[in-house]
């Protein structure tokens, strides 16, 4: 899909999501990153314990597996939001508040098994819907958030949202795992 190559322009997203698209590189279909993503996710937590999940880099941080859910909600959001403005549906999308979410998600109380597959199924899911969008699709715009948003910018910000977390999670819950 060579017309996702090219990275949306500031018009087609908040500024605020620039944060995320530039965890993709210029040149790169984000598509091609939302498929390795699951590769290296489950790499990184390959020999989580289910006590390790509850770990927190510091008081007041969310979880491992509340990151997770978290990664995982905000992906069925911009999903969501794709399918409505690749459809044509010009009614404003809401916004939501992470910070309402992921206490209300009960993520520490899962298993890791069952937070993995839910991220499994949903990145299933993503990938099929955005897989099934022509190059049309893509360019069309939409207001989310208050916000001009293009699909193509969300097939952006889906992976680089993704990334984003996939780095804190190295940066500063792995190494307190290593002690």
């Amino acid at each position: 899909m060579s017309h996702l190559t090219i990275r949306p322009t500031a018009e087609e997203y908040n500024p605020y999501y620039n944060l995320y698209i530039r965890n993709i590189p210029a040149g790169h279909d984000p598509l091609q990153k939302l498929r390795e993503q699951p590769k290296l996710l489950k790499k990184l937590l390959s020999d989580l314990t289910e006590e390790q999940g509850k770990l927190r880099y510091a008081p007041g941080k969310w979880s491992i597996k509340e990151m997770l859910v978290h990664m995982i909600d905000t992906e069925r959001i911009f999903a969501y939001r794709a399918l409505r403005i690749a459809r044509g549906d010009q009614q404003p999308l809401p916004g939501f508040e992470q910070d309402d979410y992921v206490p209300a998600s009960g993520a520490d109380a899962r298993t890791m098994q069952s937070i993995l597959h839910e991220y499994d199924t949903v990145r299933a899911a993503t990938l099929s819907l955005f897989e099934s969008f022509g190059p049309e699709a893509f360019m069309r715009t939409g207001t989310a958030s208050n916000s001009p948003t293009s699909v193509r910018a969300l097939a952006y910000i889906v992976p680089g949202h993704e990334a984003h977390h996939l780095h804190i999670l190295q940066e500063r819950y792995l190494p307190l795992l290593a002690k």
